[in-house]
């Protein structure tokens, strides 16, 4: 239906009401409602999405100058640290030298006669054997018995084996070590001052010496006993008359090192041809 025949059919309400008594029933048409024009809100500019939650609108904030921004400072570093000079070592303070015993020397016990007791009162005290030993004194500075202990008693085999033992042959026993010399009547004397008598007194055939220590005061040498032993030397001295010498190793040592006994017999069989008076 057109909007004319609308109009032509503006029927009032008595008109309306005798259509309704006929039977005839109208249809009237619905005008149509005003469109009302509904003003569209601006939409709202959206800000790219920073991953920052919304911020409440309001007055802006006044920053205090500590929330100011500011560059940051560079990172410290420490300054580095000056070069150290070269200081000079102290000079190495003098150290004394340890003190020198003095008067130290090799010294010389009075010699005594061994197998005294199978010796005949007749026999004579002169010739035989000399032997001049290494045997320090005890801790209390006196000596034990000659044949005492293990060194002593291979020392009583030793001349054993030479048949000295019977006391038909003078043998005596002079003992050496390093000391300083008392000064006491009858106490040890430098060997170098007390030995010549000693051997003009006994005046031996042969003289043994048995250790380093009597070997080189008697040698008058510096050089081991390896060296010295194996060969017979006549005595420096004037009053010894040309008396042979021989070294050997110390009973005490062929105790530590009984691979040398064999060379300490050959010294000892060396010494009995001095001894022994030519034809």
């Amino acid at each position: 239906m057109t909007d004319t025949a609308v109009h032509t059919l503006r029927l009032d309400a008595r008109q309306r009401a005798m259509l309704d008594e006929m039977g005839v029933k109208v249809w009237w048409p619905v005008p149509p409602e005003p469109e009302i024009e509904v003003e569209a809100e601006p939409e709202a500019p959206v800000a790219a999405d920073s991953g920052m939650p919304d911020m409440p609108e309001g007055p802006p904030l006044e920053l205090d100058e500590r929330d100011q921004p500011y560059d940051a400072p560079p990172p410290h570093r420490p300054a580095p640290a000056p070069a150290a000079r070269p200081v000079a070592a102290p000079a190495p303070r003098p150290v004394a030298a340890p003190p020198v015993a003095q008067g130290a020397a090799v010294l010389v016990e009075a010699p005594c006669r061994l197998y005294a007791d199978k010796a005949d009162a007749a026999a004579p005290v002169q010739g035989g054997w000399l032997v001049v030993a290494d045997m320090p004194p005890e801790a209390d500075g006196r000596h034990g018995e000659p044949f005492a202990g293990d060194a002593g008693r291979l020392l009583d085999n030793m001349l054993r084996a030479l048949k000295l033992h019977d006391g038909r042959t003078p043998v005596h026993l002079m003992r050496t070590h390093r000391g300083v010399a008392a000064g006491q009547p009858g106490s040890p004397q430098p060997i170098d001052a007390a030995f010549d008598a000693h051997a003009a007194a006994l005046a031996p055939s042969v003289v043994l010496a048995m250790g380093p220590l009597a070997a080189q005061s008697l040698m008058q040498s510096r050089d081991p006993l390896g060296k010295l032993r194996g060969r017979a030397v006549p005595l420096a001295s004037a009053s010894a008359n040309g008396v042979p010498v021989v070294a050997t190793y110390h009973p005490a040592y062929l105790l530590r090192n009984p691979a040398d006994k064999a060379r300490a017999w050959a010294d000892l069989c060396l010494a009995a041809e001095q001894a022994t008076p030519t034809a």
